[in-house]
């Protein structure tokens, strides 16, 4: 094998390297977030291992897209709930446009070191949500916050967590009016 041909299939190579590492690493990087509460993101939790002594206020933080013409609230703005129970928050969306607007919502929570330890057990986040116009829709979080907070030096003393969604439009290849 010549120099030319040499150097031509370690590019190819480095290449697809490059291309394969960029490809994963989304959900590599969400994996890692979940994994280990980076950034506030939350992880995804079965069942909820029971209540336990000690209670936090979550607080319910609601934001849409400008592009998205929704509106979306949460039906309550905070709640104290039992570490270790589970529990249910609702939100609505309502579609205030004059067509069907498909939306996916992300999430995360503050203050970032309880992420870890915030679990959703279900979510509308988990998929896409389609309201035709002028729909509401009345969309359920389960939850649950792992007892293990209660040992961690960093947010056994957090008093609040603040579950934060912003819905973004998905992008159908049309613009909407």
């Amino acid at each position: 094998m010549n120099r030319t041909t040499r150097t031509a299939l370690f590019a190819a190579i480095g290449v697809c390297c490059s291309t394969g590492l960029a490809w994963a690493s989304v959900p590599l990087y969400r994996i890692f977030c979940q994994a280990t509460g980076l950034n506030g993101t939350t992880g995804r939790g079965i069942r909820a291992p029971g209540a336990v002594d000690g209670k936090v206020t979550i607080a319910f933080d609601t934001n849409v897209a400008p592009s998205l013409k929704w509106k979306f609230a949460p039906e309550l703005e905070q709640e104290t709930i039992d570490i270790g129970a589970r529990d249910m928050a609702f939100f609505t969306a309502t579609n205030l446009s004059d067509h069907t607007i498909t939306g996916t919502a992300t999430f995360n929570v503050t203050p970032a070191q309880v992420g870890i330890y915030f679990k959703k057990i279900q979510c509308f986040c988990f998929t896409q949500q389609t309201l035709k116009p002028g729909e509401t829709q009345r969309m359920p979080v389960i939850f649950y916050v792992d007892p293990a907070i209660l040992k961690d030096p960093d947010a056994r003393d957090v008093q609040t967590i603040t579950l934060s969604y912003t819905f973004y439009p998905v992008d159908s290849g049309k613009t909407p009016s």
